[in-house]
């Protein structure tokens, strides 16, 4: 009787469960995105869109910025397990954090529950217009030269500030790091000449890159990629172990249904292999890549292995 009770109740948790995503969302999901012009907005933004558009639910964006991400990942981590709140992760929190704060007030792999990635793309070494050069070959002799040069990250531990750090280390150079509230905050500093470079995702310095008021000499990666292809590649531009990539991805509370989550996933997944929304996305310089949550799960722990000990060798601090 034990055996069968306890059947009853897996059953009945079970059909709650499936009712619970049969009905989802019956009122308005929050996305917690990163600072007003951080790719991690304009993602949360363009997604929220689509789903407001899908299910005809409010998608509310909270744009918070600051602490490389972990104010935004830690609102998520203590919500409700309800589907309800999501957070874009990418390096900073899910990563980096777990090296640079000491007392980090959640752990990436235990608090959330995966969604889907979002993104894949790369990070491009940006100048202002008035450093008098035209190429990475050309930037590095300019910096050992000079010797007072700054680089502008989008905060402690984002992938913007790995990516310069690598650069200061596979160029033989030394740069100083500026960190900033968010990416966009970061490219007002280096358009206001308060830095001289930056390692910006190209969604982020889309615009200014059109316009000519950045200058781009390589991208984070070994090849060009799809989405800025005219961008020489690191390899090509003589700094092979500036390897960086750039990943954006949706994680909920841990413990939200399973049911919740995979409704989600395949939800959001659907959008991201529109073909309008993945030229959309190349076209500003990211390309779509949705995964199943384990996928995203297993690569934040793939992250995790290999940027640790990265950042512990490196020195690299928090503040």
């Amino acid at each position: 009787m034990k055996v069968l009770a306890g059947t009853v109740v897996l059953l009945v948790a079970g059909a709650a469960h499936a009712q619970d995503a049969k009905d989802f969302p019956s009122r308005p999901i929050r996305i917690m995105g990163g600072g007003v012009g951080s790719t991690a907005d304009y993602l949360s933004r363009y997604i929220g869109q689509k789903l407001n558009e899908k299910w005809a639910q409010p998608v509310v964006v909270d744009s918070r910025a600051g602490a490389g991400g972990t104010l935004a990942a830690d609102v998520v981590a203590k919500a409700a397990p309800d589907g309800y709140n999501m957070v874009m992760g990418h390096a900073g929190p899910m990563v980096s954090a777990v090296a640079l704060y000491k007392d980090l007030p959640y752990d990436p792999v235990k608090d959330f529950a995966p969604v889907t990635r979002m993104t894949t793309g790369v990070v491009v070494l940006v100048t202002h217009p008035s450093i008098p050069v035209t190429n990475t070959k050309e930037l590095i002799a300019y910096i050992k030269q000079k010797g007072n040069v700054s680089f502008a990250s989008a905060g402690n531990g984002s992938i913007s500030h790995l990516a310069g750090e690598l650069f200061n280390r596979v160029a033989d150079v030394k740069t100083l790091h500026v960190p900033y509230k968010s990416a966009g905050l970061a490219l007002t500093a280096l358009l206001s000449s308060e830095t001289q470079i930056s390692f910006l995702s190209p969604v982020t310095a889309h615009t200014q890159l059109k316009a000519g008021r950045v200058k781009a000499l390589a991208v984070s990666s070994k090849t060009r990629f799809v989405g800025t292809p005219d961008i020489p590649s690191a390899v090509e531009a003589g700094v092979p172990g500036m390897d960086a990539q750039l990943w954006f991805g949706l994680f909920t509370t841990a413990k939200s249904p399973r049911a919740v989550v995979m409704k989600l996933n395949q939800e959001i997944s659907e959008i991201l292999r529109k073909p309008d929304v993945k030229q959309h996305l190349l076209t500003l310089g990211a390309e779509a890549a949705p995964t199943t949550p384990e996928e995203l799960g297993d690569f934040v722990k793939s992250e995790l292995q290999r940027w640790i000990p990265i950042i512990k060798a490196s020195g690299i601090k928090a503040g």
